[in-house]
Parts: structure tokens; C-alpha cells; sequence
């Protein structure tokens, strides 16, 4: 096992410098900042996308404060506590994801909800986005690095579980970001690419199956509208074909917030959601869209950066998925936006508005920061 897993809490001394304000709040000042410039420029293009409601901004604020607080409830904690509660929480998530199917609350032909007495409903996949990379790194750290055929096995099967219970809910989009979140902790423990290449094989040859018996109408209707959306301009087609007219109209630098016609014409549906990005382009053009993507990668490069200064497996493995995750919620909400990807339901990350994927991913920001935050220096 690797030299940081080896060794015991006693052998391990806090840094030797003062604790600073940030130290001693456990929080990371360079994420925080970028995930505050993020969430409060989201805030007037949602002002926008909803189409001046004040009440729907104010609604968002409130769930980003919300989320906030429970990134700096989950950056208190000791990276060891997730380590510990890895394998209950996991356990849990899979009974709650059980109950969905047995007892769930239903909306909109889907399954997704639990509603116990005296507490507001919520979505249990969304706890799985954090629970199974987290349950997939404490298995794989427990083991040799990279990990044995059967570790790898144990590994997937972690990761497919939950994600299958979620497609039956049915919730195609939460199971993907579910399974990619497993699946980037078994890639980063170092799997072989002779393993990789086998997975992507076996994909391939499950994909026609997947067509016929797995994948239901509507589903089957995205991949149908995304190869040719004028097929069914007034129907199907509509959102993406509304989307790219209001991408392409913003040309280099928009046309000015709140003059987008798109949106304001309610030719845009679900402009303060999932196609907030297409509200974006139109008003601050491809000079915008510059400035969110960079802030994006800005993130992306810090939490990298805390995923490689971690100083065990778990905690690597844990910041490199959470990390990806974040990665894939952005690449999937663009690319269905601009036409490049099936339309799936994933929100663009602390844009969208919506308050369950906020709160997650700050809690994963959280997790990032008390990783960052916890480190400590090995004694002499």
C-alpha cells in the first residue's frame, strides 16, 4: 500500500506554520472565490432566463446560501470521517434507491422521489453522485494500487449497481453522472488499458441490446431527435433547434443582457434550467461563453490541483472523481444545449436554477476543501 495509507494518525504531525483565518475555517480561498464569482454571474443571467422574475432569483439565492453552508459544514470535516461512513452511506443509498422503486413519489411518468412524514421529498440518486465514488475509493484504497483483475470487478460492480436502479426509475441522465463518478475512481486507481479497451468493447457490443430492451420510447426519441432535429421541427426538435438559433444570434459579443429574444419571446423553453447557456450566448455572445468556460476551468484546475496534492489513495481517488464529476455536469449540459448530445436533463453546475444539484456539488466542493485543508506534514 502506498506510504500515506500506511501510516497511523499518531504518526502524522500538523503543519508546523501558523494556521491562518482560511486554515482555521478549513476552507480553500482560491476555490471559494471562483465558486462565488461563478453562482453570483449566474444570478443575472437567471434574472434574464426567467424572464425578470425577481421571486425566482431570490428562490435561487436562498438554495445557493443553502448549498454554501453545507459545503462549509462538509469542509469541517476530517477526510477520515468519509473514509469511516463510506461503506453506511452507500448501504443506505442503496435501501432509499430500493424504496424509490417500491414506494417512490411519481411526477411527470417518473419515479424519483421519497417523501417521508414531516420531511420535504427528496431525490436519493442525488446523494448517490457523492456516496458511490466515495464508496468506490474506500474499496479500491483498502487494496495494491494499481488494482488486481478482481479488485477491478468489485470495483465496477460498486458503481453498476445504483446505477441501474436509477435507469429504472427511470432518470437516464442522474444514472449517467452517477456511474461516471464510480467510474473515474476505478480509472484513476490505474487500471490497465488492456481493461479499458475490453469495458469500451463490451460497451459497443451492449449498446444494440441496450437499444431494443433497455432504453424506452422518449429516450430512444432524444438519440433519434439529436441525428436530425428537423424530422420534427415543432415537436421533438424544437428545444435544440431554439437553442442553437439563440447560440448562433448572440454572435461575438451578445446582445446585451436582458435584450435576448429568444428567451423573452418564449421561443426558449426551459430558459432558466437546462438551456440557461443558450440565454447566456444570445446576450453575451461568444465573448460570454469565454468568460464562463474560463471560470470553469479555473475550478477544474483547483480542484486537480487539491486531488494531486492529497497525500492518500482515498483521498486522491475521492478529489479526482468529485473533480471529473463537476467536469462531466458542464460538458453535458453544453453539449446538449449546442446540439452536440442528446437532450438528458443536466443542469449547467451553480447556473441552472434548481436547488438539489446545487447542494450537491457544493457538498463535493466541500469534501474538496477538507481534503485540501486536513492535510498534514509526516513527523521526523
Amino acid at each position: 500500500m502506498p506510504l500515506g495509507d500506511m501510516l497511523s494518525p499518531s504518526s502524522a504531525q500538523p503543519l508546523g506554520r501558523p494556521r491562518g483565518i482560511w486554515s482555521t475555517l478549513h476552507l480553500d480561498p482560491v476555490l471559494l472565490f471562483l465558486l462565488l464569482a461563478l453562482v453570483s454571474g449566474g444570478l443575472f443571467v437567471l434574472y434574464s432566463g426567467a424572464d425578470r422574475n425577481i421571486e425566482v432569483v431570490k428562490a435561487q439565492g436562498i438554495r445557493l446560501s443553502v448549498a454554501f453552508v453545507v459545503m462549509f459544514v462538509f469542509a469541517q470535516l476530517d477526510p477520515g470521517v468519509f473514509r469511516r461512513w463510506a461503506p453506511w452511506l452507500y448501504a443506505v443509498g442503496l435501501v432509499a434507491l430500493l424504496a424509490v422503486l417500491l414506494v417512490g413519489v411519481g411526477a411527470k411518468g417518473a419515479q424519483r422521489w421519497l417523501a417521508l412524514p414531516g420531511l420535504p421529498r427528496f431525490q436519493p440518486s442525488e446523494l448517490m453522485k457523492l456516496v458511490v465514488p466515495m464508496m468506490a475509493a474506500w474499496y479500491l484504497s483498502r487494496h495494491f494500487l494499481p488494482p488486481r483483475f478482481r479488485h477491478v470487478v468489485v470495483g465496477l460492480g460498486i458503481v453498476l449497481l445504483p446505477m441501474a436502479m436509477i435507469i429504472k426509475q427511470p432518470d437516464l441522465g442522474t444514472s449517467l453522472l452517477v456511474g461516471l463518478a464510480g467510474l473515474f475512481v476505478v480509472f484513476f486507481a490505474g487500471i490497465s488499458w488492456k481493461l479499458i479497451a475490453a469495458f469500451a468493447a463490451m460497451v459497443s457490443v451492449s449498446a444494440p441490446m441496450m437499444w431494443f430492451f433497455v432504453m424506452r420510447d422518449y429516450q430512444k426519441q432524444r438519440v433519434l431527435t439529436l441525428l436530425d432535429p428537423q424530422s420534427d421541427p415543432l415537436g421533438a426538435g424544437w428545444n435544440i433547434i431554439q437553442s442553437k438559433t439563440a447560440i448562433g444570434s448572440g454572435g461575438l459579443e451578445g446582445k446585451g443582457w436582458l435584450q435576448g429574444t429568444q428567451s423573452h419571446l418564449e421561443f426558449l423553453p426551459e430558459s432558466h434550467t437546462d438551456f440557461i447557456v443558450a440565454v447566456l450566448a444570445e446576450e453575451f455572445g461568444f465573448v460570454g461563453m469565454v468568460i464562463l468556460m474560463t471560470v470553469y476551468f479555473l475550478i477544474i484546475l483547483r480542484c486537480l490541483y487539491i486531488a494531486s496534492t492529497a497525500q492518500d489513495s482515498f483521498n486522491r481517488l475521492l478529489a479526482g472523481a468529485l473533480t471529473m464529476t463537476f467536469f462531466i455536469y458542464i460538458f453535458v449540459n453544453v453539449g446538449m444545449v449546442s446540439g452536440l448530445l442528446p437532450v438528458v436533463g443536466v443542469p449547467l453546475p451553480l447556473i441552472s436554477y434548481g436547488g438539489t444539484s446545487s447542494v450537491t456539488l457544493m457538498a463535493a466542493f466541500g469534501v474538496l476543501m477538507s481534503i485540501h485543508t486536513h492535510r498534514r506534514m509526516i513527523g521526523a
